[in-house]
C-alpha cells in the first residue's frame, strides 16, 4: 500500500541509486556481450520507496549502473533519497555533494547508513531502519518544508511495515531490460547468527513475509515490461529462513509458471542445509529455480564453529552440493578468506574445495568487519579493527596480512584459470542440468528472447570462441554441452567465464580489492581520468587488456 498520510504539497522525488565498485558477482564484464544490458539487478529498496510515497508525488528513479543523474535530473527534483550498501559509500557522498549543489534537501536510507549512521554527517535526513513510522515522519517533515534543516535530522524506524502491507516496487520506473536479471523479495531476516553478517541486526532473526498472492502480482508486473530480464532473483536473506512458509509459498510460484508458459528462470540465496528439505527442493524444481547461491565460507568443517555457521555442516559438505545438484540447481559460493581458524593449509583445503565440489562459481573474499555484527563487536574489544585504506581488509588478522593477499591471489588464479572454471562447467553439464524441467518454448520465443540470443551468440562466439586467448578450453566445454542438446548452457558458461576470467586477471594486476566490501580508492578516478582512446581501445580489445 501507498502512505496513508494526509499531504498539502505536490513534491517530486528523486531516487538516485549510486553506482557499484565492480566484483565476481556482479558480472560486468558480461554486459556488452548481452545488447543493451548496464547493471546487474534492480534496487528493491529505492524502487518500494518510490511505490510508497503518497500518489500527488512524483517520484523519478535513476540507477547510475545505467546512467549518471544529470543536472536537469537535480533542478527537476525538490528532494533527492538516495540508498546504497558500505561498498557504494563513496558514491553515496558524490551524490549528496551534486544534490547539495543544486540547492536539494537530501535523504539517506538503505543497508549502510541503518548499520553506520555515522559515516553520513553531510545528509540532511538519515532515514535509519526499514520503511515504517520513520518513512511517515520524513513525508511529513517534506510535506510541510523543503528547507534543509539547520542540522542533520536522524529517523529511526521504530515500527516497520509488514511485508504484507508493502506496496509493489515501482518496477514501471525501471528500464529492467537494461538489466541482468531481475529482483523479487518473499520474505525479510535470517534466523542464524553468522558471527560476519549483519542481516539479523538490520533485518531480525524472525523472518516476515508477503503473501504468495502480492509476490505473483510482482511477478506479473516484471512480465508485463517488455524486454524484461529472463531471470529473477529472489533477494531473500535466506529462501529457507521459514521452511513452512518457503514450502507454502512454492506451489503459488510453480502454478503461476505453468499458467505463463515459464516465462521466467528463477534463482535464490539459502544456507546450505536446504539439502536437507528434499520437498522443497523438488518444488523449486518445478518452479524452475536454475541457480542458489551458498554462504559456504570454508570448506574447514571446524572453522564453521568459530563463525556461529555449524548449520551448514547439517550434511557433508559435498553431499549437500551433489544433492542440489540433483535437482538441477547450480550452486555458487560465497568464500571467506582471512578467518582466525585458517592455517597454512587453509589455502590448499580451499583448492582442493573448488577442484573437488566443481562449483563453477565462487566469490572468494577476504574477511572484512561490518558495522553491527558480532565480528565487529569481537575485534573491537581486541583492539583488531583497522582503518588504514591501503589495507585489503579491516580486520587485523591472526596471520600475517600480506601472507593472507597472497593466498587469496593464489586461490582466485586457481578457481579462474581458463581450463578449471571450464572443467567445472562440464561438470555441471554432466551431474546438474539434465535434473532440471523441460518447460513449455512459448514462453521463451519472444522477440526480446530471440534478439537477445542473437546477440549472445554472436558475441561468444567471436569474443570468447575466436578473438580470447581461452578459446579453446570454451570449445572444449561447449562442445561437450552441444553434444549432450545443452544449448543455453553454452550461451550461460561462455558469458560467465568470459567475465570471470576478465576480473580475475584484473585483480590480480591489484586493480580490485580482495573484498567486495572494500573499494579501491583510485578505481573511479582511473575510470575517469582514462582517454577517450585508452576506454575505446578496452571496449573493442578487452581480451588483450585482460591477458
Amino acid at each position: 500500500m501507498r502512505c496513508t498520510l494526509t499531504v498539502t504539497s505536490k513534491r517530486r522525488i528523486l531516487c538516485v541509486f549510486p553506482a557499484y565498485t565492480p566484483s565476481f558477482g556482479t558480472f560486468s564484464h558480461a554486459y556488452p556481450l548481452m545488447g543493451g544490458v548496464k547493471a546487474f539487478m534492480p534496487p528493491q529498496g529505492l524502487l518500494l520507496i518510490a511505490a510508497y510515497m503518497p500518489e500527488t508525488w512524483e517520484c523519478r528513479f535513476v540507477d547510475e549502473n545505467i546512467r549518471r543523474a544529470g543536472p536537469a535530473d537535480f533542478a527537476w527534483a525538490d528532494a533527492v533519497f538516495v540508498s546504497g550498501m558500505h561498498i557504494q559509500e563513496p558514491q553515496i557522498h558524490d551524490i549528496r555533494d551534486r544534490a547539495r549543489a543544486a540547492g536539494k534537501v537530501t535523504v539517506l536510507g538503505g543497508p549502510s547508513v541503518s548499520g553506520a549512521p555515522e559515516k553520513y554527517g553531510d545528509f540532511d535526513y538519515l532515514h535509519v531502519g526499514e520503511i515504517g513510522d520513520a518513512t511517515d515522519q520524513l513525508v511529513t517533515r517534506l510535506d510541510a518544508d523543503l528547507t534543509p534543516p539547520p542540522a542533520q535530522v536522524v529517523l529511526e524506524t521504530k515500527e516497520r511495515l509488514a511485508l504484507a502491507d508493502f506496496p509493489a516496487p515501482a518496477y514501471e520506473a525501471a528500464p529492467l531490460k537494461r538489466y541482468l536479471i531481475g529482483s523479487l523479495q518473499f520474505s525479510s531476516g535470517c534466523p542464524y547468527r553468522c558471527e560476519f553478517c549483519d542481516i539479523p541486526q538490520l533485518y531480525g532473526r524472525q523472518p516476515r513475509l508477503k503473501s504468495p498472492e502480492q509476490m505473483c502480482a510482482e511477478l506479473d508486473a516484471i512480465i508485463s515490461q517488455p524486454g524484461h530480464p529472463a531471470v529473477v532473483y529472489f533477494v531473500d536473506d535466506n529462501f529457507i529462513a521459514n521452511r513452512k512458509a518457503t514450502r507454502e509459498m512454492l506451489p503459488h510460484l510453480v502454478a503461476w509458471q505453468k499458467k505463463n508458459d515459464y516465462p521466467l528462470q528463477f534463482a535464490c540465496e539459502a544456507t546450505l542445509n536446504m539439502a536437507k528439505q528434499p520437498e522443497i527442493l523438488e518444488l523449486m524444481r518445478q518452479a524452475n529455480f536454475m541457480t542458489v547461491f551458498v554462504g559456504i565460507e570454508t570448506p574447514e568443517t571446524e572453522a564453521l564453529k568459530g563463525i556461529d555457521k555449524t548449520h551448514n555442516a547439517a550434511v557433508p559438505m559435498y553431499e549437500a552440493i551433489e544433492t542440489l545438484n540433483a535437482y538441477g540447481l547450480e550452486v555458487t559460493s560465497g568464500i571467506i578468506l582471512g578467518l582466525d581458524s585458517d592455517t597454512d593449509k587453509s589455502e590448499q583445503n580451499l583448492i582442493d574445495f573448488i577442484d573437488r565440489s566443481a562449483i563453477p562459481v565462487l566469490t572468494i573474499n577476504l574477511l572484512q568487519a561490518l558495522p553491527k555484527t558480532p565480528l565487529w563487536d569481537r575485534l573491537e574489544r581486541e583492539g583488531r579493527l583497522l582503518h588504514d585504506a591501503s589495507l585489503e581488509s579491516n580486520v587485523l588478522f591472526k596471520r600475517p596480512h600480506d601472507s593472507v593477499v597472497k593466498s587469496w591471489r593464489r586461490a582466485i588464479a586457481h578457481a579462474y584459470e581458463p581450463d578449471k572454471i571450464f572443467e567445472r562447467f562440464k561438470h555441471q553439464c554432466a551431474v546438474t542440468y539434465p535434473n532440471r524441467i523441460t518447460t513449455p518454448t512459448a514462453g521463451k520465443l519472444t522477440f526480446t528472447n530471440l534478439r537477445r540470443g542473437l546477440i549472445l551468440g554472436f558475441n561468444i562466439i567471436t569474443r570468447v570462441g575466436i578473438f580470447s586467448d581461452y578459446r579453446r578450453p570454451f570449445w572444449s566445454a561447449a562442445g561437450y554441452a552441444l553434444k549432450r542438446g545443452q544449448i543455453e548452457a553454452v550461451f550461460n558458461m561462455g558469458f560467465v567465464a568470459h567475465h570471470l576470467i576478465r576480473f580475475t586477471r584484473e585483480a590480480l594486476r591489484g586493480e580490485h580489492n580482495a573484498s567486495f566490501y572494500a573499494a579501491k580508492a583510485a578505481e573511479a578516478k582511473e575510470a575517469r581520468d582514462r582517454s577517450w582512446w585508452e576506454a575505446a581501445r578496452r571496449k573493442l580489445a578487452p581480451e588483450r587488456e585482460a591477458a
